[in-house]
């Protein structure tokens, strides 16, 4: 399949896993910290990467 996954994004403030992309293991190890749009609090928040 390769070394590509697909992770979700979990909003840091209220938890909730609203984006999914995907990521190469290989080159990039550590997790995935990215600024989105969160429409439950209806702002731009940090968003983590989940399991």
């Amino acid at each position: 399949m390769g070394s590509r996954s697909i992770i979700q994004m979990e909003c840091s403030a209220c938890k909730e896993r609203n984006y999914s992309t995907t990521k190469n293991k290989k080159k990039t190890q550590d997790k995935l910290n990215l600024s989105k749009f969160c429409p439950r609090c209806r702002k731009h928040e940090l968003h983590k990467e989940t399991k």
